[in-house]
């Protein structure tokens, strides 16, 4: 989204002096969170490529639950993200073939699954935490400790006033 003037417009790498009149959309709220969330999660990947890991920000977030939520049920887990089960079975999929989480049959309810953090998944986790506290420090930089704890209740007003699917 953030392609060099030249670039976008004519498909080749030289850059232009012309800045792109972005009309409406820097006054439109979705489309700066957008572009936001562009650069935090290219700043997520860079940080994880440096030392030498994979994984999202959503993969982190639902090992985080996992964790904090021993036992939590793959629908649970689903509810809680935002997402539907079909998309988060093959994130689960991928998750336990690296050896960070199981599912078992769930003792209260057989029809489900309760998840649960391997021990290398904690250990991993305590690692991508300090990882994730080092990006949250350089993405936060020009931010003030009060503006950081500002801007998340304002996100989380906005996430409580959107729609949901």
């Amino acid at each position: 989204m953030d392609r060099p003037l030249a670039k976008s417009l004519a498909g080749t790498s030289t850059t232009s002096s012309k800045v792109l009149d972005r009309g409406i959309l820097p006054t439109l709220l979705g489309y700066m969170l957008r572009r936001a969330q562009s650069a935090v999660f290219a700043d997520f990947a860079a940080t994880f490529q440096g030392a030498g890991a994979s994984l999202t920000p959503g993969e982190f977030g639902l090992l985080v639950l996992v964790a904090r939520n021993t036992g939590l049920s793959q629908m649970a887990l689903a509810r809680a993200l935002g997402i539907d089960r079909s998309t988060l079975v093959p994130i689960l999929d991928r998750l336990q073939a690296r050896d960070l989480l199981v599912r078992r049959r769930s003792p209260t309810d057989g029809r489900t699954h309760a998840l649960e953090l391997t021990p290398a998944g904690a250990k991993e986790l305590a690692r991508f935490t300090t990882l994730v506290r080092v990006h949250e420090k350089r993405i936060a930089s020009r931010l003030s400790t009060a503006e950081t704890q500002m801007l998340i209740g304002l996100l989380e007003k906005v996430r409580a006033g959107a729609r949901s699917l």
